[in-house]
C-alpha cells in the first residue's frame, strides 16, 4: 500500500520532482514559492550526482537550467510572478533549442512587485509565450497538492518527449496549504534515452548538438516551423475535469484554485435546484476548446472565474465561438474569489436571462 504522506504544497512538488529523475535545480528564493527551493536544497544536496546552487539571480538561474538541460540533465526551476519574467528571455533560447525542462510559477498579485497573495493573472505570461519569438510553453495548471504531485511528474514525461519546457502554473495558495499526498514508485524506464541529442564531450570528434544560433533569415524560419511543427501534436495531450455536466443551467469554466471554490458552489445550487456545471482546464495549453465548444452548444450562459481581469475569457470565447454568451467574474491583487462572490453572479446572470 502506498503511503500517505501530509505535505505543504512547495515541497510536494519538491519531492514529486526528485521521483520523476529531477537532480538539478537552480532557482532563487521569493514568496510565495521559496518553500521549494529550500525543499530541493535539503533534499538534493544528499543524493550522489546530484546538484542544487541558489542563483545569484532569477536570470543566472534560467542560463544554468539552459545548460544542464543541454547535457541531457532532468532539470527544473521555480519562481513566482517578477522572477518568472526575469527568466523570459532564457525560456526562450531554451524553446528554439528544444531543450526539456520544468519551470514552476507559484502566482502572486501583481503586476509589478504586487502581493505575495495567490492570483492567477500571469496566464497570458504562460499561455500565449512570455518571451520573445514564435513559442509555447507546455502548461499544467494543478488545483490540489496531490495534482501538484502527479502534475509535476507528468511535465517532465511530456517536456522529454516534446523537447520542450513545461511549467506548473500554481499559485500562492495551492504553495502553502497542506494536504496528504502519495508519491507512485518512480520507474526509471521512463526516462527517453538523450544519446540522440544531449550534448556530450567533444574530445576527439564533434559535439552532438549545436545550440541554434543563425542569423540567416530562412534557416531560422526553418527552425522555427520545425518548432511550430511540435506543437500541431499537442492537443492529444490536453487534460480537464468536468463537473456536473449532464444537463447544467449554466457552465462555470475555472481553473486552479478558483475550481475548488466552483466545486463549494456547485454544491449549493443542488440544494437550491440550479444545476452548474465546472469545466476545470487542466492544461492550459494545449487548451480544452473542444470541451467547451460542445458545452457551448448546450447551455446559454457560461462564466469564467479567475483571479485576474479576465485572461483564460479569451480562450472560452474562442472556444465558445459565439454559440454561447460568455460572462466573467474575477478579483484581481491577490485576492481569492469567495463561494459566495460566485453564487451571487450565477444567480444574477440566470435571472438575466
Amino acid at each position: 500500500m502506498v503511503e500517505r504522506l501530509l505535505m505543504k504544497g512547495n515541497e510536494a512538488i519538491g519531492e514529486a520532482a526528485i521521483h520523476a529523475g529531477c537532480r538539478y535545480y537552480f532557482g532563487y528564493p521569493i514568496t510565495p514559492q521559496s518553500e521549494l527551493t529550500a525543499y530541493m536544497a535539503r533534499r538534493l544536496l544528499k543524493i550522489e550526482g546530484a546538484a542544487f546552487i541558489q542563483s545569484e539571480s532569477e536570470i543566472a538561474a534560467i542560463n544554468m537550467v539552459y545548460g544542464a538541460a543541454a547535457a541531457g540533465g532532468r532539470v527544473m526551476t521555480s519562481s513566482s510572478g517578477p522572477g518568472i519574467s526575469l527568466k523570459q528571455e532564457g525560456i526562450s533560447y531554451l524553446a528554439c533549442a528544444e531543450l526539456p525542462c520544468v519551470i514552476v510559477n507559484m502566482m502572486r498579485g501583481g503586476p509589478g512587485l504586487g502581493s505575495i497573495q495567490p492570483a492567477q493573472g500571469d496566464y497570458f505570461q504562460a499561455t500565449k509565450g512570455g518571451g520573445h519569438g514564435d513559442y509555447h510553453l507546455i502548461v499544467l495548471a494543478p488545483s490540489s497538492v496531490q495534482e501538484l504531485v502527479d502534475l509535476t511528474i507528468k511535465a517532465f514525461d511530456l517536456a522529454d518527449k516534446y523537447r520542450n519546457p513545461a511549467m506548473i502554473l500554481g499559485d500562492g495558495l495551492l504553495g502553502q496549504m497542506m494536504e496528504p499526498v502519495q508519491f507512485k514508485e518512480f520507474q526509471k524506464e521512463r526516462i527517453p534515452s538523450k544519446e540522440d541529442w544531449a550534448l556530450g564531450s567533444c574530445q576527439g570528434r564533434k559535439p552532438r548538438r549545436i545550440v541554434p544560433f543563425n542569423l540567416d533569415p530562412d534557416e531560422l524560419e526553418k527552425i522555427v516551423n520545425k518548432i511550430g511543427r511540435k506543437y500541431e501534436d499537442l492537443p492529444k495531450e490536453v487534460q480537464y475535469e468536468v463537473v456536473n455536466m449532464d444537463d447544467p443551467d449554466i457552465v462555470v469554466v475555472a481553473y486552479g484554485t478558483v475550481a475548488r471554490v466552483v466545486k463549494t458552489v456547485i454544491q449549493k445550487g443542488k440544494k437550491e435546484g440550479i444545476n452548474i456545471g465546472l469545466i476545470r482546464p487542466i492544461t492550459l495549453y494545449p487548451f480544452p476548446y473542444a470541451v467547451i465548444n460542445d458545452a457551448a452548444n448546450r447551455v446559454k450562459q457560461i462564466l469564467v472565474a479567475e483571479m485576474s481581469l479576465g485572461q483564460m475569457v479569451e480562450d472560452v470565447k474562442l472556444a465558445a465561438n459565439g454559440k454561447s454568451k460568455v460572462f466573467f467574474y474575477g478579483r484581481t491583487g491577490g485576492v481569492v474569489i469567495s463561494p459566495v462572490e460566485i453564487w451571487e453572479e450565477v444567480k444574477k446572470i440566470l435571472n438575466q436571462n
